[in-house]
């Protein structure tokens, strides 16, 4: 009898874990959506930078933007901040606009801290759960969206990705 119900358990675990693997694989959390409908607009939301300011992203329509959902934690986000550094200062007269959205790294002070420690030159701004759900649920870290100037995203990107391919991409939308 005993055996039964750890038999019965062991199936509800395992059909448990299938069912997640197949909900991640057909939410492409594994891979880079390519291709993804250009048709896709951004969804606007209000989040504070790292003074307190309210920043909205709609501020920013008409300029090309590479929005990026990162943690101070994450090892693949640190190795892309200089990327970023490098391409919003080269690109940022050309009407790019780079802006962090920092998830689970605390309080806006240490986010700030570390922002200050990494030179990074870039919008910050402070998530939450309202806009990791409003971009289809933030799974892993990082998790990058190419936004055009009609503010329509035009790629997804999950994980680490190097800066050439970040670059040609964005160069195609100037």
């Amino acid at each position: 009898m005993r055996n039964k119900g750890i038999l019965k358990n062991s199936l509800r675990v395992t059909f448990f874990l299938l069912l997640l693997v197949f909900a991640l694989l057909a939410n492409g959390s594994f891979k880079e959506i390519r291709g993804q409908d250009s048709s896709t607009l951004a969804p606007d939301f209000a989040l504070s930078d790292l003074e307190g300011n309210t920043v909205w992203l709609s501020n920013f329509k008409g300029k090309v933007i590479i929005l990026d959902f990162w943690a101070t934690w994450c090892s693949p986000c640190l190795q892309e901040i200089p990327h970023f550094v490098e391409l919003y200062e080269k690109y940022q007269d050309d009407g790019f606009q780079m802006i962090g959205i920092a998830i689970s790294s605390g309080s806006s002070k240490n986010v700030k801290k570390f922002a200050t420690e990494h030179e990074i030159n870039y919008l910050i701004l402070m998530g939450n759960r309202q806009v990791t759900r409003k971009y289809g649920g933030i799974y892993g870290i990082p998790t990058t969206f190419l936004i055009d100037r009609q503010g329509r995203i035009v790629k997804k990107y999950i994980g680490y990705q190097p800066k050439e391919v970040f670059e040609k991409d964005l160069k195609s939308l100037f």
